[in-house]
């Protein structure tokens, strides 16, 4: 099909939440380095933080790095991710200059057709498709491990999850947000022995500052630490698997398990302003809406607008990419996903045309049907090594604690990203957002997603950075890109105040703090619908802060690092350390 012509005139060192960690050089006005002075790595925990670094100094990489991060938020994190999961390795490859998108997103079961989710009134059942063995999907995230480990690390496997394996067997304190979590998610974990087991072994709920362990999971992580793969999708921990979903009654099989594949995929990439933008292609959203969101700001000047009219426009652009999202993206092996239209500057200088500089558009003027075209919950890292290489990943089991479900004797909670297929045909899912039939669910389909892991790059500077947050993920990293392009050191662009807005419900959602009092007034006369955490306005849906931003960035002219960590998140912690390339350590 063609791109109709109506759509086109319709047509974006230490550090803790303190000031931003910094190593630098000597010779701060030194030419561009050829390699950052050490290694800098922001995650959403500290311990996860340090099992990066424990494996830099025993000579690995950045992609080592990230396969022990990301085990071990695995594990200390079981309320955004974990081996249950999928996720999206956003990687660099310094030598070759190589940027690589590694997709271990979660794939549909053949058995989960929509009829599965529908209740006798033919309504979406929600308790299905968002709790226990229906809602999940087959995992990728330990997949995705093997995969980064063995073609891009340069330890062995058991080498990387060692820190992982530790953690789960001798336990790690519980964390405030971990208990709130529970509490808010008890009735349905506790509907599963194998989840009151783990999370109850000591007869009451998690409580702050009590030791976590789960030695099912340390023994499910050293059987794929010895096996690979084969440690996960086959033997005893297969067979674990498959029995603890049937026994709930879902109908997960050996072949789909066994059949799992990582999809290697090239990243999107774009320009905006001086930087190269290198993000998340299909099935991710993400990358997609912030091509569109920024390349449609490339037509402002934005650090020249008074606030409120940044703010504007802004909105604006969040408004046209997330009504494209709702009806042409999906999984690329299922649907065709028309990338080099939607992204394109032509499309986005005609979406930029149909914005009213001074007034809010009506989301209701975009059309509610598919334009013909021919075409707290998740978690981020960001590493940064000595050799230049670096990894964005954002890995998820959805909403909080995903289904709910760990299957007896494998420690593994399983995910809950079944709701972010289109289910039923524009049904918004948990997050709000609607989809259509490029994002409903086929067998060993991947569910759409908003993670959006990116690299920014330009002459002067390199940024990593990414967030969770459900829908979102993606207007997060817009602002975190704006911060960077507007000259902001990491910890500011992970401290930014946010807001969101996603075509439908048509309301802008804020963070306190985000709009002054006059800034939220002259929106208002805009003709925009605030819903901000002082009551101001409307459905009192936006909490008062939300995401957990995780970002590193590389000064190449004074040869420093910077961490960023989200100061939303007290147990975050972003580390810059004077650790050697690899080739120089004994």
């Amino acid at each position: 099909m063609r791109l109709s012509a109506r759509l086109l005139a319709l047509a974006f060192l230490f550090l803790s939440a303190a000031p931003a960690a910094l190593l630098a050089a000597d010779g701060g006005d030194a030419p561009q380095a050829a390699r950052p002075p050490g290694a800098a790595i922001a995650s959403a925990h500290e311990l996860a933080t340090a099992a990066g670094f424990e494996v830099l100094e025993q000579g690995g990489n950045a992609f080592d790095a990230a396969v022990a991060v990301s085990a071990a938020l695995s594990v200390v994190e079981p309320i955004s991710s974990g081996l249950g999961g999928g996720g999206f390795f956003l990687l660099h490859d310094a030598a070759s200059g190589r940027d690589v998108f590694v997709d271990a997103r979660e794939t549909a079961p053949a058995a989960a057709t929509p009829e599965r989710y529908r209740d006798a009134n033919g309504k979406l059942d929600r308790d299905r498709s968002q709790n226990g063995p229906w809602s999940a999907a087959i995992p990728g995230l330990p997949a995705g491990l093997v995969h980064v480990a063995e073609k891009y690390g340069r330890l062995p496997l058991k080498t990387s999850l060692a820190p992982a394996i530790r953690l789960a067997r001798e336990g790690f304190p519980v964390y405030a947000r971990l208990e709130r979590g529970y509490a808010a998610r008890r009735q349905v974990m506790e509907r599963y022995p194998g989840t009151r087991a783990v999370f109850l072994a000591g007869g009451k709920p998690p409580v702050e500052g009590q030791l976590l362990r789960q030695p099912d999971l340390a023994r499910t992580l050293e059987a794929l630490a010895e096996r690979g793969f084969d440690g996960f999708y086959r033997g005893p921990v297969a067979k674990k698997l498959l029995a603890g979903v049937r026994a709930e009654g879902g109908q997960w099989t050996a072949e789909e398990l066994a059949s799992y594949q990582v999809h290697e995929r090239e990243p999107l990439r774009f320009w905006y302003r001086g930087w190269e933008i290198v993000t998340a292609p299909p099935p991710s959203s993400g990358g997609v809406a912030l091509a569109q969101m920024l390349q449609v700001l490339a037509g402002w000047n934005l650090s020249s607008l008074d606030p409120a009219q940044r703010a504007h426009l802004t909105i604006e652009s969040m408004r046209r990419a997330f009504r494209d999202r709702t009806f042409y993206l999906g999984d690329p092996g299922f649907v065709h996903v028309p990338v080099e239209v939607l992204a394109s500057r032509d499309y986005a200088a005609g979406l930029r045309s149909t914005i009213n500089p001074q007034k809010a558009t009506p989301s209701d003027v975009f059309s509610g049907l598919p334009t013909p075209l021919e075409d707290e919950e998740t978690t981020h890292f960001s590493i940064i090594d000595a050799e230049g290489n670096r990894a964005a990943v954002t890995q998820t089991v959805n909403l909080l604690f995903g289904s709910g479900l760990v299957p007896p004797g494998t420690g593994v909670l399983l995910n809950n990203e079944m709701d972010d297929f289109a289910l039923l045909p524009g049904q918004p899912n948990a997050f709000g957002v609607m989809g259509y039939e490029a994002n409903a669910p086929e067998p060993g389909k991947r569910p759409l997603s908003s993670m959006t892991p990116t690299f920014m790059v330009s002459p002067d500077r390199v940024a990593v950075l990414g967030t969770p947050g459900g829908s979102r993920i993606i207007t997060m990293v817009l602002l975190g890109v704006l911060g960077y392009a507007d000259g902001l050191d990491a910890q500011a662009v992970a401290a930014l105040p946010r807001y969101h807005h996603q075509w439908q419900p048509d309301v802008v959602e804020a963070e306190t703090g985000a709009f002054s009092p006059e800034v939220a007034a002259r929106l208002r006369a805009m003709g925009h619908t605030l819903d901000l955490p002082d009551g101001e306005v409307s459905s009192g849906a936006s909490s008062h802060f939300w995401g957990n931003l995780q970002t590193v960035m590389w000064d190449r002219r004074g040869n420093a690092l910077q961490g960023g960590t989200d100061p939303r998140n007290p147990v975050g912690k972003a580390e810059v350390r004077l650790v050697r390339a690899a080739e120089a350590v004994p």
